[in-house]
């Protein structure tokens, strides 16, 4: 609509654009309803999803992907019948593709991330595809600077590796996190290496890496440094109370943010904090 003319659409949604997410949201608001309504109804024909889940039948959503839970294989083709269902009332279909039944110590992958039962106890850590995706992006970054200053260099690198590692931080990722410094780093000698073949290695390390307080081989210049996956520190997340409303329990949303922030401070501004809370600082 433009100037109250209704335009013909020509292209369909772009994926990932942000209607695209608005979108499915509105599409499949009610398939929670729907598997409610048959796996939730407790003696009295109410849904009590807390009282009355007998087949462990839980869902979660973000956009047009979803996970949903059960107690045993058979239960879990039922309820792909209900979403299959569900969808064809709307136009839609299950992607063959990307959907899968599987047992949670054999693990599956959601937004990103992988979850998997190791001996009974569940861990969440970053996807395989999205370490090789990040590892990519960042190789790409490195072939296209042949040329460029090393603040320039780290000026592009340093977004990648800050918001890919903000993303992970709340799982299972610190081992992942020293393995992508790793790489980086090597990455970063052959870079070095190919712009000085003719000096001595102590020469280039000397030129390109310094110290920087207890560390050793800081990538940095005199501006700027380049940040490490493994500086961010890991942060659980901190679950929601599902009866609060953002827009009414504002008190409770404040703190919780701060509560969040608080988590991800280090060195002297976690002893600030602590003292803060003790009631030692003015």
């Amino acid at each position: 609509m433009y100037n109250r003319h209704l335009n013909p659409t020509k292209a369909g949604t772009p994926q990932g654009g942000i209607i695209s997410q608005i979108l499915a949201n509105m599409t499949l608001d009610g398939m929670e309803e729907a598997i409610a309504s048959r796996y939730h109804v407790g003696k009295n024909g109410e849904i009590d999803k807390r009282r009355y889940n007998p087949h462990k039948v839980n869902f979660a959503r973000y956009a047009d992907d979803f996970v949903v839970t059960a107690d045993s294989e058979e239960t879990a083709e039922d309820l792909a019948e209900v979403v299959k269902e569900f969808l064809k009332e709307r136009g839609l279909e299950l992607s063959e593709e990307k959907t899968h039944i599987t047992h949670i110590d054999d693990g599956f992958d959601f937004l990103g991330w992988n979850f998997r039962k190791y001996k009974g106890k569940l861990l969440i850590k970053p996807f395989r595809k999205s370490i090789g995706k990040v590892t990519r992006k960042i190789s790409d970054v490195i072939k296209r600077a042949k040329a460029w200053k090393q603040e320039d260099l780290i000026n592009a690198l340093n977004p990648i590796i800050i918001g890919w590692s903000n993303y992970h931080r709340s799982v299972v990722s610190k081992e992942v996190f020293s393995k992508l410094d790793n790489i980086v780093w090597n990455m970063l000698w052959r870079w070095v290496n190919r712009r000085h073949p003719d000096k001595f290695k102590t020469w280039i390390a000397r030129k390109y890496w310094h110290s920087e307080g207890t560390r050793s081989w800081v990538f940095s210049t005199k501006k700027n440094r380049l940040k490490r996956f493994s500086d961010t520190k890991i942060v659980r997340h901190i679950g929601l109370k599902l009866d609060k409303n953002p827009y009414l329990d504002l008190k409770y949303f404040k703190l919780r943010k701060l509560r969040q922030k608080a988590l991800k401070l280090n060195a002297w501004y976690k002893t600030r904090w602590d003292k803060l809370k003790d009631g030692l600082c003015a």
